[in-house]
């Protein structure tokens, strides 16, 4: 009967936790990519779409465009992948804050290629950077981002000063055994 019980409850764990564990990673994408796409809603059709292979809808509330990626269904560094390069060519032209359209032709440059069977760092190279100091410089952001909140969240508290501690007595020989 505890075998039974036992290995229901591993099965159950087993089923749940990539289901938790794709959550989880979605959500930081979404929460990454949000300022790129320029809301929520537009993050959040971004990487589901790349993620499933389906339609991509962006909007800005006057006009709407939409995508199907070439590549299908992409995993979560993939997906990261093709954001921050499509970010890094939308740099390169002079653009921080895009317009649906353009984010829309970034991405699918990017992806066309990646579509040719070209690697990542080959599709890097073709713009002139590395994906390795892409990325350092992305962790360097959200790190930088974390300290800001959690600055703003709460003060920082000074410690009291604490007496020291009285020097401990030298110990007495033992007498002999």
């Amino acid at each position: 009967m505890f075998g039974k019980r036992f290995l229901i409850v591993a099965s159950a764990l087993a089923f749940a936790l990539p289901i938790a564990a794709r959550a989880q990673s979605e959500s930081k994408l979404v929460e990454e990519w949000e300022k790129l796409a320029g809301s929520d809603a537009n993050a959040k059709s971004l990487v589901n779409g790349l993620r499933d292979g389906k339609t991509v809808t962006l909007t800005d509330g006057k006009t709407t465009t939409t995508f199907t990626p070439q590549t299908g269904k992409m995993g979560h560094g993939s997906v990261n992948n093709a954001l921050l390069l499509a970010q890094e060519s939308l740099k390169q032209k002079g653009i921080t804050n895009p317009t649906p359209d353009q984010l829309k032709t970034a991405v699918t440059g990017i992806l066309d290629q990646r579509a040719s069977h070209k690697g990542w760092g080959e599709i890097a190279k073709s713009m002139g950077v590395k994906l390795g100091d892409l990325r350092r410089n992305e962790k360097a952001e959200l790190h930088a981002r974390d300290r800001d909140r959690r600055e703003d969240r709460a003060e920082r508290h000074e410690r009291s000063d604490k007496p020291e501690k009285p020097e401990r007595p030298d110990r007495a020989a033992r007498g002999g055994r």
